[in-house]
């Protein structure tokens, strides 16, 4: 009975404790952690979103880029962090779904907390201003005539899986080169050292518009509209070559929900900004559902992208380069 006793009182401690932490957050500064180099579309979206949050917080969100191995580095940063609100990080199917063909010390489905999702972008696959091929049909074609000469940019787990799955759905080979974001990447392939790279359309985009690199396809079963002129893989004859990308917010295991709400709230208040929304739609993204913008809407999202893709890149083997 004594024992008992004992748990209740424990359990409520722990029940008041977190209630008292809840009502005082935020009292300091949040680190927003970004699990990529600074110049990705990531990051960009990241100091976007930590700008307008701010007000509504009352304290800073200061970001904090932590590159390495796709991600997952950083994720594991956050799956060890204290659940008090204070380290959060900035999700994607990178990291979120993608990461598992790396050997990780936590579970992406059991240690995060979601806040709510943010945008769904395109990704594109881009080119170096001069590489021979314009399109996704004269890339494949080039691929055969040229086997394993293709410098592939493996920036991600993303990227990691478009070129795999695009080596088997077309019987090429590429050479994979790896980079700790799409930032160093892009730097590269602007000078030539690289061929192809697969990026969100946040990284792209302002590259391909000002004509230092070309786009050669959207890796979609649709064409956006923030990006209409761009063909999808389906109509450059590789069907089936998607690669979907979004943003949300999540936060370690545990946090109380009150401070998830918290920071919900200053998440949905920035996005309904219109200026926020003007400079995401320049980005090509697009501003996900009201809906989806909950803890709940993004926790079912993110179940929906892992049993839809985990098959897939089990099936597939693939493993991180």
């Amino acid at each position: 009975m004594k024992k008992l006793i004992t748990a209740f009182a424990l359990a409520a401690a722990f029940a008041g404790a977190s209630s008292a932490l809840a009502q005082t957050y935020p009292s300091r500064q949040i680190t927003l952690i970004v699990p990529f180099p600074p110049g990705g579309s990531t990051d960009v979206t990241a100091r976007i979103m930590a700008e307008r949050m701010r007000p509504v917080l009352g304290h800073p969100l200061i970001v904090e880029n932590v590159g390495g191995a796709g991600g997952s580095i950083a994720l594991g940063r956050v799956a060890r962090a204290a659940p008090d609100g204070y380290t959060i990080d900035i999700g994607q199917w990178d990291t979120h779904v993608g990461n598992i063909i790396y050997p990780l010390t936590y579970d992406l489905q059991k240690d995060f907390e979601p806040i709510g999702l943010m945008t769904i972008n395109p990704q594109l696959m881009v080119a170096r201003k001069n590489f021979p091929a314009n399109g996704l049909k004269e890339l494949v074609a080039w691929m055969k005539a040229n086997p394993g000469e293709a410098k592939f940019v493996s920036q991600t787990a993303a990227a990691q899986v478009v070129g795999l799955l695009l080596q088997q759905s077309t019987g090429t080979r590429v050479q994979f080169i790896p980079y700790r974001g799409a930032g160093p990447a892009m730097t590269d392939l602007l000078s030539g050292q690289v061929d192809l790279l697969v990026a969100q359309g946040a990284a792209t985009l302002p590259q391909v518009r000002g004509g230092t690199i070309k786009a050669i396809a959207n890796l979609a079963a649709q064409r956006s509209p923030a990006i209409p002129d761009i063909p999808t893989s389906d109509e450059g004859g590789v069907p089936g070559l998607y690669m979907p990308g979004w943003f949300g917010l999540f936060a370690p295991k545990g946090t109380p929900k009150d401070i998830l709400a918290k920071l919900n709230t200053a998440m949905v208040q920035a996005l309904a900004e219109p200026i926020v929304r003007a400079r995401l739609t320049e980005l090509g993204m697009d501003v996900a559902a009201r809906e989806q913008q909950t803890p709940e809407g993004l926790a079912a999202f993110h179940k929906a992208e892992v049993e839809k893709w985990w098959p897939i890149i089990k099936a597939a083997n693939i493993k991180g380069e």
